[in-house]
């Protein structure tokens, strides 16, 4: 008797598609990201200007430019660690759609303020707006096939210097081209935060994490915040971070400023702030790429050591530009190294941190853009009231080359010890 033949194994079970074409939901974010930083960037530029239309004396308006600053970061730096857990815990979607209105008030409420502290208090709520990024990547990630992944998150990443790049410009052309008011400016970025809102309410699905995290959300946030400080290596990492970081936040408020020392009060000086702060934004993030290939030959530290040396010394060269074309160049040689060196620092992350920390890491390695963001606008607030806007461009650039130095130090000490037996 012949034995029966065994049963063929069960067929595996369908892959289960995802809930959102990744072309689609890449294109939703990358107008939400854009549009963002369009705005931010708008107020950015524009704050001096602004504090002077709503009244404020001239002789307060460099020392008051950072500290508004100072004030986008405060609420946001107790949230910071919060949002992604709250994302991944209730709902991404709800978190993202969250930002674009918050954005919509915030605009808004720069373009209806009269007084200086209503400029202020708009600009304080810019916290409430900010950490939908990492959800937004963290979606991305979700949905895209995995050898699509490196070229997701490049592009996406491209967005958001392109708001920064195309803010500036737009509200100049604005102001000047079409003779509107400035307060025009940030009205139609509110109008376009709206249109996000309605954009992400539409055009986006919740995509839900693979694992929900359990757990109290503070205990949540405690846990990946002692998992970076307990780490060496990666506190050094969100140190030399936080040093990049804190010499643009003390510098990057008073950049209107500088243009119009150069410039002067006369006509087209919104044209003159947006070719600067814009061209220099759009290059610095056509160049980041480029810093990937170089440290893969030469090493991140490397790179990262002449970034910061570079940096340095670009702000020092902005304070002796004679024209406005002679800034918009330096400048642009500025951003690139700033822009190169925030890709160093998230080569380092990937590549230093091991694989079942990287997520939460990752999620946190932008809590030192918020204390910068605190501290650098405040340090800049006090140097412009002592030294003038040049003496904030001369301080930003010791910081830069503090922190050069101290990378070169450790790449010297790093290849004593490989030399020692």
């Amino acid at each position: 008797m012949t034995p029966a033949s065994p049963a063929p194994p069960p067929p595996p079970p369908p892959a289960t598609p995802p809930v959102q074409d990744w072309r689609s939901l890449l294109l939703v974010y990358g107008i939400t990201s854009t549009i963002e930083s369009l705005g931010v960037s708008q107020i950015f530029a524009f704050l001096p200007l602004r504090l002077r239309e709503v009244g404020l004396p001239a002789d307060q308006v460099a020392t008051f430019t950072g500290v508004f600053t100072s004030l986008i970061f405060v609420f946001g730096i107790v949230l910071v660690p919060f949002w992604g857990v709250w994302a991944d815990k209730y709902s991404r979607r709800a978190v993202i759609v969250r930002s674009a209105v918050v954005e919509a008030i915030v605009f808004a409420g720069v373009a209806l303020a009269e007084e200086p502290w209503q400029v202020a208090a708009s600009m304080l709520l810019v916290g409430l707006q900010l950490g939908n990024t990492g959800v937004m990547l963290a979606a991305l990630r979700d949905v895209a096939p995995r050898n699509r992944v490196g070229t997701v998150t490049a592009l996406f990443g491209a967005t958001s210097p392109l708001g920064f790049a195309i803010g500036p410009v737009l509200g100049g052309f604005m102001v000047n081209g079409l003779g509107w008011p400035l307060t025009a400016v940030f009205w139609s970025s509110a109008l376009l935060s709206l249109a996000v809102v309605v954009l992400l309410l539409v055009g986006s699905r919740e995509v839900r994490p693979p694992v929900i995290p359990e757990g109290s959300a503070v205990a949540l946030a405690r846990r990946a915040i002692r998992g970076v400080i307990g780490d060496p290596a990666v506190m050094r990492i969100f140190t030399i971070f936080g040093v990049s970081i804190l010499a643009s936040q003390m510098s990057r408020p008073y950049l209107p400023l500088l243009v119009e020392s150069v410039h002067g009060l006369a006509p087209g000086l919104e044209s003159a702030i947006g070719l600067v702060a814009g061209t220099a934004a759009l290059v610095g993030a056509l160049a980041s790429p480029l810093a990937g290939p170089l440290g893969d030959r030469i090493g991140f530290r490397s790179v990262l050591a002449g970034t910061l040396l570079g940096g340095g010394v670009a702000l020092l060269g902005m304070t002796l530009a004679a024209t406005v074309a002679t800034l918009a160049l330096v400048a642009v040689v500025y951003s690139s190294m700033q822009a190169a060196t925030q890709a160093m620092v998230f080569a380092l992350v990937s590549v230093e941190v091991a694989p079942e920390r990287r997520s939460a890491t990752l999620n946190l390695v932008l809590l030192p853009l918020y204390v910068a963001g605190i501290i650098g606008p405040t340090m800049g607030a006090i140097v412009a009231s002592v030294a003038g806007v040049d003496g904030v461009f001369v301080a930003a650039a010791l910081v830069f080359l503090v922190g050069g130095a101290a990378v070169v130090a450790s790449l010297g000490r790093r290849r004593r010890r490989e030399r020692t037996p």
